[in-house]
């Protein structure tokens, strides 16, 4: 069951990776927009903001279930 978890938490964390990829595209999109379309800049910003966010949520999900594995 162990090697199940394992599974799950390589998952989550391939999830937070894909987010933090897609948080660079945004962010280098924000960038080269930064003068010549601000409001998309802006989108692109609040978009990666919210992509952080779940990488940060997955991270934190896969830190808890080794905390929990380690006290059983």
């Amino acid at each position: 069951m162990a090697q199940n978890n394992q599974q799950i938490n390589v998952d989550q964390l391939n999830q937070a990776k894909a987010n933090v990829t897609l948080t660079q595209n945004l962010l280098n999109q924000a960038i080269e927009k930064s003068s010549s379309d601000p409001t998309l800049a802006q989108e692109a910003i609040k978009q990666a903001a919210t992509e952080i966010g779940q990488a940060q949520t997955a991270v934190s999900q896969v830190q808890s279930a080794f905390t929990a594995q380690k006290s059983e």
